[in-house]
């Protein structure tokens, strides 16, 4: 089977502004990382969909994926547990919601508990 050649202008059929330009869309920019002190993230508890298992969600962070990736990296190992992190959201296996208030607070973030 051949590969198939990807097209340059993936999703546009057509146009019937005579001024229409079919450049492609600069969408996946990453935004400069916000300083700590100006980050203002929510740490809950979820449930959801997790067959019953129980995990913290840091929810907020503004910034590039790899310093995304650090700070989850942290938050992993001071909790001794797994987790991911995605999309401005880092979730940690576990009920760890006070003690993952206190590291980020520690390490200078504005954070909000939510949720009882």
């Amino acid at each position: 089977m051949a590969k198939q050649k990807k097209q340059r202008f993936e999703g546009i059929v057509y146009s019937t502004a005579s001024d229409f330009d079919y450049t492609e869309s600069d969408s996946a920019v990453e935004q400069d990382t916000l300083p700590s002190n100006q980050q203002r993230l929510k740490v809950s508890l979820d449930k959801k969909a997790r067959k019953g298992k129980v995990v913290t969600i840091v929810d907020g962070f503004v910034g590039r994926d790899d310093d995304l990736n650090d700070l989850a990296k942290l938050l992993k190992q001071k909790c001794g547990v797994g987790g991911s992190a995605k999309d401005g959201i880092i979730i940690i296996q576990g009920d760890f919601k006070n003690k993952i208030f206190d590291l980020l607070r520690a390490e200078g973030y504005s954070v909000k508990l939510v949720g009882g």
